[in-house]
């Protein structure tokens, strides 16, 4: 008679000749091979709880010839074993993943349940057959439920779904159908999420029929699923992130990468980008829900952590209104979507808001990638037909940058400041969104209403300047409407921000964006009126900001609003107009070059261009009460910035942000060049060097940094007008000052090497990643 150790050893050995049969593909691979007999005889010791049995009982009904009928009674009593432990994740009842286990959905993948459940969805593409097989929408529902379920509750099992690109390109095919749609999205995002190779678009079946086909939530929610096919991601750890690294990867894939390739296939789809643009503006109805129904509401939200949940329950309450007040034209539902909805389903508007927020940020999420891509023109040129701007602006009151209220809804587990927060998201998603379609781009000014280009026009006549091109050629019928436009809209809130906010940064860097390009003094002048400078100088000098990143993005925006221009560096004396309040800005400047760099940069270049105008009475009274100027202008105070910037930068950690710190201290050099000073700067970088301990050190690396300098920037496809703009100086210049520094003549008074004893001399290694 077996003892119980016997069975146990026995059931044991049952799980391992499955789990071995998968790997094979060899002898057991599925509960189904086994008998009825041995699997009631292993199931109460094995706590299986009947789950073997139900999917033996599931295969047998879901034969090749069988009519799936009695499939889905069976999927029926499967379904509650496994949600259960769906809703501990749900309901956080699970403590951590180590201490808690899923034995039911581990054991229905185990015994074979998943594949099973992908045959049954395939089915109909699967067989040849006479008389094609329909699988029912309720239980194509089903099989996506508990295939999710199982995703969730067992490690592994998504990833081998996404590993079957034929299931995954099968699962947009099911897409098409309005009442199977959640669940599909919400199973194909999860495997997108894990899948190792990027999909390609232009594989799916009839992708622009499809996609044509959703109304504006199915859009929506697409976006979500989207974002993940093109959007570059960097899988790898930081130090990949170099730039070094970046330059052997484009030589490796000369062709575009996958996510480019999606990026064409979307834009080819027609009226795909003016879909997104109504989606994005698209506004919600002013009419407020019952009150009484917020609270019940939050009590039930914990199951709302995500859009697709939150979809669910406002299809209710759509299909209930059709069902009262007759089925919504394509067109109304698109414009007012689910905020005229009026059956007995009245969801309150704080729900009806945080879907509209919801979908927004996926909506301009794609949007602001499309413009960071190849085809950015073309981008550019559809979301200001369109009108994208202006519906942002109508916006931007109500909803992007609304107040938030005692009630106001946000992720379970999360609160109002957290970053994952809906509305955190919308907000930072609209500032990224800004940053991308201002930078560098003529369109920038469409960000003004025509009061305000008119402003620009009347600065630039009073200054006796050429009024910008691009202003004069900006389509008025396109910029903002009302009595403010974006930016200035922008600059309000801006100003209020509270010191700890979160937004600072990509306030900045989206005000920053809209100077950039060649500068402008009626562009800054703009700003300058309206308080800007004052505004960045408290939150350096008089909040002693310490966040690095906001830090950094308000340097990097002061160097552009100061550039050049003698009102604002009159403005800058004004305001930090004593010795301590001087001090503070000297201190968060030299606390880290990396973050003030640019500013530095724009310091020197206008300390430059302003001792070539004083015979100008303005210039020379400006220079001779200037304390940021005078500080600039002592040769050791430029030597101590030169020699820093060098030190803290080699090729091998060179990445896109520090990157700037190697031309800020080529533009020192040029400067110094253009008044015959260049072999000076060499020979004080020497001594000290010789003085720090550490004779050709710095030098040797310069030398790497500048040959790494040639390689990078003199690459065909590299984009070199941004260095041409933000220094206006001509970029042969740029590439014949490295040239001199690089003449490997030890002679010549203008080269690094002439400078590096010959015992120091490191410069012959190849740039390579080490």
């Amino acid at each position: 008679m077996a003892t119980a150790s016997d069975r146990c050893r026995r059931t044991h050995n049952v799980v391992a000749q499955i789990r071995r049969g998968q790997v094979t593909g060899r002898g057991l691979t599925r509960g189904a091979q086994m008998t009825e007999t041995l699997l009631k005889e292993r199931d109460g010791r094995a706590k299986w709880n009947g789950i073997p049995l139900l999917l033996k009982k599931l295969f047998l009904n879901s034969h090749p010839n069988s009519d799936l009928s009695q499939c889905q009674s069976i999927l029926k009593e499967i379904s509650p074993l496994l949600s259960m432990e769906a809703m501990a994740i749900v309901t956080e009842e699970k403590k951590s993943n180590q201490d808690f286990t899923f034995p039911n959905t581990y054991t229905f993948d185990l015994f074979g349940g998943v594949d099973l459940l992908v045959e049954i969805l395939m089915r109909p593409t699967l067989f040849t057959q006479k008389k094609k097989i329909k699988v029912s929408d309720d239980l194509v529902k089903d099989c996506l439920s508990i295939l999710y379920t199982t995703c969730i509750c067992t490690e592994g099992v998504t990833k081998r779904l996404a590993e079957r690109s034929d299931f995954v390109l099968f699962l947009f095919t099911l897409m098409s159908n309005k009442q199977t749609f959640l669940q599909t999205a919400t199973l194909i995002e999860d495997i997108l999420g894990v899948k190792k190779e990027m999909i390609q678009l232009e594989d799916i079946p009839n992708l622009s029929n499809l996609v044509s086909s959703f109304d504006q939530q199915q859009l929506a929610n697409f976006c979500r699923i989207l974002s993940v096919t093109i959007s570059e991601f960097d899988t790898e750890s930081d130090d990949k992130n170099t730039l070094l690294a970046k330059n052997a990867q484009q030589k490796k894939n000369l062709a575009p990468s996958r996510a480019e390739v999606n990026q064409a296939t979307l834009l080819n789809i027609s009226g795909f980008i003016e879909r997104l643009c109504k989606l994005a503006t698209r506004k919600v109805s002013d009419t407020t829900g019952p009150s009484s129904f917020l609270q019940e509401l939050e009590e039930w939200y914990t199951w709302l952590d995500n859009a697709l949940v939150l979809d669910a329950l406002m299809r209710v309450a759509s299909e209930e209104a059709e069902s009262s007040t007759g089925t919504w034209s394509r067109e109304s539902s698109d414009e007012s979507g689910l905020a005229n909805a009026s059956g007995r389903t009245q969801l309150p508007q704080s729900m009806k808001i945080m879907h509209e927020i919801m979908y927004k940020v996926e909506v301009l999420y794609v949007l602001c990638v499309l413009l960071m891509g190849r085809q950015r023109n073309q981008v550019h040129k559809m979301i200001a037909e369109f009108k994208l701007i202006p519906g942002l602006n109508n916006l931007f009151e109500k909803l992007i940058w609304r107040k938030h209220s005692a009630s106001a809804l946000v992720l379970h587990g999360h609160n109002q400041n957290c970053d994952c927060s809906p509305d955190i998201s919308l907000k930072i998603q609209f500032l990224r969104l800004l940053q991308s379609f201002s930078d560098h781009h003529e369109n920038k000014y469409l960000l003004l209403n025509s009061q305000e280009l008119d402003e620009l026009s009347v600065i630039a006549l009073r200054a006796n300047i050429p009024e910008v091109e691009a202003v004069v050629n900006t389509d008025r019928s396109l910029v903002c409407d009302g009595k403010k436009g974006l930016l200035t809209r922008l600059l309000q809130v801006m100003k209020k921000e509270p010191a700890e906010s979160s937004f600072r940064f990509w306030q900045a860097r989206a005000v920053e964006s809209f100077l950039r390009g060649a500068t402008s003094y009626a562009d800054q002048m703009f700003l300058l009126r309206r308080g800007l400078l004052e505004h960045i100088l408290y939150c350096i000098v008089d909040s002693e900001c310490k966040s690095r990143d906001v830090l950094q993005s308000y340097f990097d925006l002061l160097g552009e609003l100061m550039k050049f221009n003698i009102d604002a560096f009159k403005r800058f004396n004004k305001y930090v107009n004593t010795d301590e309040k001087f001090n503070i800005f000297l201190n968060q400047i030299n606390s880290s070059l990396v973050d003030s760099n640019m500013l530095v940069r724009c310091i020197a270049l206008s300390l430059d261009r302003f001792e070539s105008q004083t015979d100008d009475i303005k210039v020379a009274e400006l220079l001779s009460e200037s304390r940021l100027l005078s500080y600039t202008s002592q040769v050791t105070i430029r030597m101590s910035f030169l020699f820093r910037l060098i030190n803290i930068i080699h090729v091998q950690t060179l990445t896109q942000e520090n990157v700037s710190c190697l031309n800020t201290s080529l533009v020192i050099l040029m400067l110094a060049r253009r008044k015959g000073k260049l072999p000076f700067y060499l020979r004080t970088l020497q001594e000290m060097e010789y003085a720090d301990k550490y004779p050709g050190f710095l030098l040797n690396n310069f030398h790497s940094l500048l040959r790494f300098w040639q390689q990078h920037y003199l690459n065909k496809d590299k984009d070199s007008t941004c260095l041409e703009n933000s220094s206006c100086i001509s970029f042969s210049y740029w590439k014949e000052t490295v040239s001199v520094l690089l003449i490997p003549d030890r002679t010549s008074p203008c080269a690094i090497i002439s400078y590096i004893d010959e015992a120091y001399m490191d410069i012959d290694r190849e740039l390579t990643e080490e």
